[in-house]
């Protein structure tokens, strides 16, 4: 045991030491998808609720119909969606939106978990977007979930994708969610420029398909994430648990659910696709050749599969 704790003690002085000699990671160029599939990002201010200040939402709205609002996951961004929302916008008025803390939304060193739906719905009410269908994917599926428990009148249909949710505890978290969480690794990801690197690595991880693992993919994601304050944010909303009345919640959605899963997602098993429509009434599910991101992989399926689901 003694000589496990010199050797963390010696190896966490070379990351210290490599702090002062290695230069910092610079900002991979991003976004250039936006012009490509049409699109014009937005920026619009949103309460945080009374004497608490107000957060900065970027979004994309494209397309004529029903409203879809799409939310990300964890350390990702409007991205996300990047080839699901021309095809849904055929049919659907869609809008993607940066949750605080990621993307080009503000990113705050208090942000908690209920900064999240409080920010859909200010984008709504801003937007003047009464009622809306919600399609989210691991973080964002419980945000949807959440809005369809608690705001019903808001809420249409709900598509979730590898929903988080279950499995909320730290020591059940995965590893990288965890790292990100840790105040001493975050310390040197903060300053140590290994952050594409791991970006990489836990992209390659998420997929199955590693050809989606494209150099244009690892950038859209690194960039936000080297964006100054954004892992305390990040840090500060793993710090932040999700409300303990959740999972009890899922029993009074009445919106008609669908819960699409990917077999090979190494971070939420099957198992939680299970319980999710065990715990929704009239819950349906989808289980996809893909990892845990279906709308990255196999976005001309995904996008299908909602659509058809939207209009039944």
């Amino acid at each position: 045991m003694a000589k496990l704790v010199r050797r963390a003690v010696v190896l966490l002085l070379i990351a210290g030491g490599l702090v002062f000699i290695l230069p910092a990671e610079k900002a991979p160029p991003a976004g250039a998808w936006l012009t490509k599939a049409g699109l014009d990002s937005r920026t619009i201010r949103v309460s945080r609720g009374p004497a608490a200040g107000f957060l900065d939402i970027r979004y994309v709205r494209k397309g004529q119909g029903p409203a879809v609002v799409l939310i990300h996951g964890l350390a990702s961004s409007i991205y996300s969606w990047a080839e699901v929302i021309g095809p849904l916008s055929q049919s659907f008025d869609v809008i993607a939106l940066d949750l605080p803390g990621f993307g080009g939304s503000s990113q705050p060193g208090d942000l908690s978990f209920d900064d999240l739906p409080r920010a859909v719905l200010g984008l709504m009410d801003s937007l003047e977007v009464k009622r809306a269908h919600f399609v989210g994917n691991s973080m964002g599926g419980a945000v949807s979930l959440l809005m369809a428990a608690r705001q019903a009148e808001r809420v249409d249909h709900v598509v979730v994708l590898d929903s988080a949710g279950f499995r909320m505890r730290i020591e059940e978290r995965p590893f990288m969610i965890r790292v990100l969480g840790s105040e001493t690794a975050g310390f040197l990801s903060d300053r140590l420029p290994i952050r594409r690197a791991l970006t990489s690595v836990t992209l390659r991880r998420l997929m199955k398909d590693d050809s989606r693992v494209t150099e244009e993919r690892i950038d859209e994601y690194l960039a936000p994430i080297l964006r100054p304050g954004a892992l305390a944010s990040a840090r500060a909303l793993l710090r932040s648990p999700l409300d303990e009345t959740f999972v009890s919640g899922l029993g009074l959605i009445t919106a008609k659910t669908l819960v699409v899963w990917g077999r090979f997602d190494p971070w939420l098993p099957e198992a939680d696709a299970d319980r999710f429509t065990a715990a929704i009434k009239g819950a349906r599910k989808v289980v996809l050749e893909t990892g845990h991101m279906p709308q990255e992989e196999k976005p001309a399926e995904v996008a299908r599969l909602i659509g058809d689901f939207l209009i039944s």
